[in-house]
């Protein structure tokens, strides 16, 4: 006879003693009550404890509150990787606010329609944006509540709002009786994408994936050692750091703060704080490996590096090998808070010739550890493509480390999540190992004479150059062919190469039809996370 299943209710309710919403909030209480004495955060001069970064961040949420500014009302920051936003990532979520960190490199129009999208009702600004948002605010019918950021690197610029943000602090208590979510899937956080074929969206994040992805990071990096020493070159506004302002709490960690990303400030950092752990584009890689030996000589130890944006070319994976920073591959977007997927390394890779084992750390890999699904699927009858290596299908995803909607943008939504999947809108192949590797953005996918050809695949030969420091390739309209790759390309410093001469390198490794029809060289325009704008290339190109 089968069991009574309310045997498995009664009396088995949830309640205060054994549910507790899930908020990385948490990573910080426990910080400062356990390594209260831990240096927390560097910044120049600035140094401090858990328990100093804990009562600034009560402070912080406590002056929050006496204005008025509590659950789902937003508070939005723009600032480089300075301690005011790092707090802001605890302290406005424990006022029960929603954070919007905004991109630094962003111009007025934009900036006003997310500050007016979100509902910003406090504004921080760090005095070297306030150009652009004194631009944004002029236009705004009922514009947000200013702080000035105050910093020693911007002393003698003009103040934009009249508190400063050591004057909020002043405001609040260090004692301030902050509480967790009544529901962890409640708001923590608003990202805006890069809109760069419309209005930029806003991806909400709740406390439950912030919790979880925070974890996921650390496990996902070889559990990052005890106290690991992270250096702030991933701009603290993308995807809220990929989520590591909530890991670095939950391992006490420390947080070198820096506000430019230059080859001689990011290896001095390295060196006077021994770090061990740093995330960036393969630019950011590049400038540390393309940096004046003389730079390098103080560091002797280990760096663990995460690279995303786009896959690390051999050469890069080599030149990393020899700094001495072992590099992991992840993947992820806006919506995903950040990495998703992480190219987990296998043993067996090590014996790998270098090429080999560049195409392997090339890959998205495989899901990451706290996310539920990550499946290459036909997005036409939602079923898995085959593990061949060649047949092409969707990046979907589907787990608690994916965002809660867009803000305001139910259709979009809707249409991203059809299917109970998430939609990248990315194109991959699924090898026999079941690691995933990217062969395009659906948009970026060439289609040259009803064939097919990834960008990245042609991207990936042209790195093999030993003359190209960057390269994307684009699709260029062709009266015969209907669209052909053309590449567009920067050298390397000193670094000669012709047309013919790049062309031809191509057409030894790929099938002709793959290969560049031209090749122009110029600077490539980036995002402030080193993500090629292929869209202005495809504009210029379009435009011969």
């Amino acid at each position: 006879m089968a069991e009574d299943p309310s045997v498995w209710q009664i009396g088995l309710e949830r309640n205060a003693a054994n549910y507790v919403p899930l908020t990385p909030l948490s990573f910080l209480a426990r910080s400062a009550a356990v390594y209260p004495g831990r240096v927390a955060v560097v910044h120049g001069a600035v140094r401090r404890t858990w328990v100093e970064t804990y009562e600034r961040c009560r402070r912080f949420a406590g002056a929050l509150a006496r204005r008025g500014i509590g659950r789902g009302d937003v508070v939005a920051v723009i600032a480089p990787n300075v301690p005011a936003l790092l707090e802001a990532h605890f302290a406005v979520p424990m006022a029960g606010a929603v954070l919007n960190a905004l991109n630094t490199r962003l111009d007025a129009p934009a900036l006003r329609f997310m500050l007016e999208h979100g509902g910003a009702k406090l504004l921080l600004v760090d005095r070297e944006c306030a150009p652009a948002i004194r631009a944004a605010l002029g236009g705004m019918a009922t514009p947000p509540a200013v702080v000035d950021i105050e910093d020693a690197a911007t002393e003698g610029m003009a103040p934009i709002g009249p508190l400063t943000y050591e004057a909020l602090l002043a405001e609040g208590d260090p004692d301030f009786a902050w509480t967790p979510p009544e529901d962890e899937w409640q708001a923590i956080a608003l990202n805006y994408t890069s809109g760069t074929t419309g209005d930029p969206k806003g991806v909400v994040y709740h406390h439950r994936g912030a919790y979880l992805n925070a974890v996921s990071n650390i496990l996902g990096w070889g559990g990052m050692g005890r106290h690991p020493v992270y250096l702030w070159t991933l701009p603290l506004f993308h995807c809220n750091g990929w989520c590591f302002p909530w890991s670095i709490a939950a391992v006490a960690g420390v947080n070198v703060c820096l506000r430019r990303v230059e080859a001689a400030a990011m290896w001095e950092a390295i060196a006077r704080e021994r770090v061990t752990h740093l995330c960036g584009a393969p630019i950011v890689f590049g400038m540390l490996v393309d940096a004046p030996a003389a730079l390098r000589e103080a560091v002797a130890h280990r760096i663990e590096g995460q690279i995303a944006a786009s896959a690390p070319p051999p050469a890069l994976i080599e030149g990393c090998a020899r700094a001495g920073i072992e590099l992991t591959h992840v993947y992820g977007l806006t919506e995903t808070y950040g990495p998703a997927s992480v190219c987990a390394w296998q043993e067996e890779w090590a014996a790998l010739p270098l090429e080999a084992r560049a195409e392997r750390l090339s890959r998205q890999g495989v899901t990451a550890m706290l996310q539920e699904a990550m499946a290459v699927l036909d997005p036409a009858t939602m079923r898995p493509v085959p593990a061949d290596g060649h047949t092409m299908g969707e990046i979907m995803f589907r787990g608690n480390i994916t965002m809660k909607g867009y803000l305001k943008n139910p259709a979009t939504t809707a249409a991203s999540f059809a299917g109970g999947w998430f939609h990248t809108g990315d194109l991959a192949v699924v090898h026999d190992d079941g690691y995933v590797k990217i062969q395009d953005r659906s948009k970026d996918i060439i289609i040259s004479g009803g064939e097919n050809i990834s960008s990245l695949e042609v991207e990936e030969t042209l790195y093999r150059h030993p003359a190209v420091l960057h390269a994307a390739v684009v699709a260029q309209p062709d009266t015969k062919w209907g669209e052909v790759p053309c590449a567009v390309i920067e050298l390397r410093p000193g670094a000669r190469a012709s047309e013919a001469e790049i062309i031809a390198f191509c057409r030894d490794r790929l099938a002709h039809y793959k290969a560049p029809k031209r090749v122009l060289f110029r600077e490539i325009p980036k995002t402030t996370t080193g993500k090629i704008q292929k869209h202005l290339l495809r504009a210029a190109v379009g435009a011969g």
